[in-house]
């Protein structure tokens, strides 16, 4: 079994089945993008050959990262809809290179059963969903795989979701779907040990709404499972700071340590080198005298 963890003993509990992996939340880790697009809104063409893909995973594995997460269709507001065929010629060599070459668990970004499984039998372990396992099959698909599972909440549709979102008390009301979604996950057969929630900034959520969400994000911890915080690069930023889209790494990572203070587990970001540094010293601090 390969375990991908600090050369440290985990503490009770807090080990992450993925497949015929292990990763070690006792410490928070780093999830890097690895976006095999032409349209993310990112960094969107950057990495679309496998060559370029390889040479920047192994850039984010040297760097830190204990999971790459690879996707094959945006999911920005607007992006068009990327057909199952495209979807894996885009994912599925670079996911069998990375898994032959690096020992770092490898994440699939997709919402389609069919992407999920070949991806799983490519070498993935763990299975990123923005749509929380909802599509027709995932669920299921999910649950025999194997593979850990990211439950994230977005209201809405990827296409349309920034439209007008509306929440009365919205970290309340993710908490809520949430929970609902990790009930039909161990319904299906998907044990607690597998599952990661993530609360889905930036996916169906006013900038407000974002801050408001990072400001209570401890009260996810409610659901006792470990949290998965995707906040690299979002608009909030800029909002916030008047800062493009590759100028936004100072508050990214600022978000990450805040998230981290408040207990995520996993931090997804585009900047794996700093961001790591930064939320390992947030632990060091938190954990310091216990």
């Amino acid at each position: 079994m390969v375990s991908v963890q600090e050369r440290t003993s985990p503490m009770p509990g807090r080990l992450l089945d993925c497949g015929d992996q292990q990763l070690d939340l006792s410490i928070p880790q780093i999830m890097g993008i690895l976006n095999v697009t032409p349209d993310s809104f990112s960094d969107g063409g950057d990495f679309f050959s496998v060559d370029a893909a390889l040479v920047h995973a192994a850039r984010m594995v040297t760097e830190g990262a204990a999971i790459i997460d690879v996707g094959g269709e945006s999911t920005r507001p607007g992006a068009a809809d990327v057909p199952v065929d495209q979807e894996l010629d885009r994912v599925i060599p670079v996911i069998e290179t990375i898994r032959r070459e690096f020992p770092v668990i490898i994440s699939i970004d997709t919402s389609k059963p069919e992407v999920m499984q070949a991806a799983v039998t490519a070498g993935a372990t763990f299975i990123n969903d923005v749509r929380a396992l909802r599509a027709e099959g995932a669920l299921e698909t999910a649950a025999n795989t194997g593979a850990a599972v990211c439950l994230m909440h977005m209201q809405g549709e990827p296409r349309s979701m920034q439209n007008n979102p509306q929440y009365q008390n919205v970290a309340g009301e993710i908490k809520l779907f949430l929970k609902e979604r990790v009930g039909d996950c161990e319904r299906a057969g998907i044990r607690r040990s597998r599952m990661v929630v993530d609360p889905g900034f930036g996916f169906g959520k006013t900038a407000d709404q974002n801050l408001e969400l990072l400001k209570h994000l401890d009260l996810l911890h409610d659901l006792n499972l470990p949290v998965l915080a995707g906040i690299s690069r979002k608009s909030m930023i800029g909002s916030v700071l008047g800062r493009k889209v590759g100028e936004r790494a100072a508050g990214s990572i600022a978000c990450a340590v805040m998230a981290v203070w408040q207990g995520a587990a996993i931090i997804r970001a585009h900047d794996v080198g700093p961001t790591r540094d930064a939320v390992r010293m947030c632990h060091a601090v938190k954990t310091a005298g216990l």
